[in-house]
């Protein structure tokens, strides 16, 4: 009987814990459930004889430590900053661990001690990151075989809404979680373009974007994703000028977006009560409107553009310029935004979801440059049965089967999964559940 600790029971959980219990009675594995929600667990699970319930308080060692030590491998879909809790007990237990989170600087400490303890903590093992380090590194070795070599690469994903649920101006609603779509992009991003280093400020971010047209999804545009650099000795590729990875979305998000960004909008930092106020008085306050013109041609002069703009409906759409009283409190104005796209940008239960993964690469062999792009495109069934769940949560419960079923020796250390030994079963698997790249090449 092996045991599998699943912490967190939020959007994400639902096809990997589907998966699991799926796989519980032939393999003998008991599969327990930790989240603070009893009703998010118990809905999970939905009685199945090989679920167990724990409802705890994440933060506390004592909820926390014995769930651990009763298990063989923990699966963590916590909130990235929580994970550390989880690994620190892992480490003491001798655990395994897997996220689906970046590798933290915290985490990336803890690596000489994992190693040494012959563990495996294998982490950003979700979609993005996750499936794109391992479908990236399989197109990449693949080319270094026919000893082909690599001059760019660029790697876009996107959690979008499909076509058939698009019915707002903004062409998004959140199938992942709120708060990092607000944050996105704060830390600015830098990658390698034409052999040389760009960075972009946050305050540019959402305007860097380029369009492309994807079969079966439509016109999108890209902006950088974080820090591309660092994964360029991860991914072998010493001869490359071009290496970016970035983020997909509808073109009009992004001009949205960073209307958003450049009234400060989306600011973390700038608490204010806001008992009294309105979202219309809010962004005047936001705006150093001083009542000399209509509040909508205020707005249209601060970005300069036409007060007929197709702009200037996506922000009336969303309520901006309403009368509607805030919530009382003390609140930042990223946390004012939050709470208006909560109502604006949810799904329905009968929405269906779209991920869209493509990789671009340039490569030179005998003389001749050769192009391949790599496209995955999968929709979602409904809001529970999402496409982000399935893409975040599948790749995370497969690696604990084949770890479980010893079909993979787990490797040592703090990792992210770039290793043949690794992807190339995984991808097998996922396969099998529509987890497919369609390849062209030029």
């Amino acid at each position: 009987m092996h045991t599998i600790l699943v912490a967190g029971a939020g959007k994400s959980s639902s096809f990997l814990i589907h998966y699991l219990l799926t796989n519980a009675k032939r393999n003998k594995w008991k599969i327990i459930v930790a989240d603070g929600d009893a009703n998010a667990i118990t809905e999970k699970l939905n009685g199945n004889e090989n679920g167990e319930i724990a409802v705890i308080d994440i933060a506390k060692e004592s909820d926390r430590e014995p769930l651990v030590k009763r298990a063989d491998i923990v699966i963590s879909l916590m909130p990235a900053h929580l994970h550390i809790l989880l690994a620190k007990d892992c480490l003491k237990h001798k655990k395994n661990l897997i996220t689906s989170s970046y590798i933290s600087d915290e985490m990336k400490e803890m690596d000489k001690d994992v190693k040494e303890a012959g563990l495996m903590f294998m982490c950003e093992m979700g979609l993005d990151p996750g499936i794109d380090h391992m479908s990236a590194n399989a197109l990449i070795h693949s080319i270094h075989k026919v000893s082909g070599v690599i001059t760019s690469f660029k790697s876009m994903c996107g959690g979008l809404i499909a076509p058939e649920s698009d019915n707002n101006p903004w062409h998004y609603k959140f199938t992942w979680n709120p708060r990092n779509v607000v944050t996105a992009g704060v830390g600015g991003a830098t990658y390698l373009n034409k052999g040389k280093i760009t960075e972009v400020p946050y305050d540019r971010i959402f305007e860097h974007n380029k369009r492309l047209q994807i079969d079966g999804a439509g016109a999108l545009a890209w902006y950088p994703n974080r820090d591309s650099l660092r994964y360029l000795d991860l991914y072998e590729v010493p001869e490359i000028k071009t290496f970016i990875r970035a983020t997909l979305r509808h073109p009009d998000f992004c001009q949205g977006w960073q209307a958003l960004l450049l009234m400060g909008l989306t600011c973390q930092d700038d608490f204010f009560e806001t008992k009294g106020h309105t979202y219309a008085s809010w962004i005047k306050m936001k705006t150093g409107y001083h009542n000399s013109v209509a509040l909508s041609r205020h707005i249209a002069d601060t970005l300069i553009i036409d007060e007929n703009a197709k702009l200037m409906g996506m922000l009336q759409w969303l309520g901006l310029f309403d009368e509607k009283p805030l919530q009382p409190g003390r609140y930042s104005s990223a946390d004012i935004l939050l709470s208006l796209l909560l109502e604006k940008w949810s799904m329905a239960p009968e929405d269906k979801d779209m991920v869209v993964m493509q990789h671009e690469i340039e490569y030179e062999r005998r003389g001749a440059l050769v192009r391949v792009s790599s496209t995955m495109i999968i929709k979602g069934d409904d809001r529970e049965h999402s496409a982000m769940a399935k893409t975040v949560g599948l790749p995370m419960a497969v690696l604990a089967k084949l770890v479980l079923t010893n079909r993979i020796k787990p490797p040592v250390g703090v990792l992210l999964p770039n290793m043949v030994s690794v992807y190339r079963p995984l991808m097998v698997e996922m396969a099998h559940h529509g987890i497919v790249f369609n390849e062209v090449v030029e």
